[in-house]
């Protein structure tokens, strides 16, 4: 299976940015890489494997097509629909959020 090719919208950069700040300045230099690197390696398996992602929110929000995927080691989530030429990657949001007032429609 060839791997499609990863769209980030706006508020997906702004969620990458916003946490590696976090990371850079609660923990250092190495955890904020050690969080790009668990970023690189979930948006790699959403992007061979798209169907892999859980559903849940999709029906909780009456989103259809949203999936999501947990990153290793850090407490965040990508929130992505899969699309006919890619994946669009709507948000990257901390697990311990209110999910679904970050994930509405008009957030996304």
């Amino acid at each position: 299976m060839t791997a499609k090719p990863i769209a980030l919208r706006a508020r997906a950069r702004q969620d990458v940015e916003a946490a590696v700040d976090h990371y850079r300045e609660v923990a250092g230099e190495l955890v904020a890489l050690g969080f790009v690197d668990a970023l690189q390696k979930g948006i790699g398996h959403i992007c061979r494997h798209p169907g892999s992602g859980s559903t849940r929110y999709a029906v909780d929000l009456n989103l259809p097509g949203l999936r999501s995927w947990p990153l290793r080691r850090y407490p965040f989530i990508l929130f992505y629909v899969e699309r006919e030429a890619n994946i669009d990657l709507w948000r990257i949001l901390r697990a311990d959020r209110d999910l679904p007032l970050w994930l509405r429609p008009s957030d996304a």
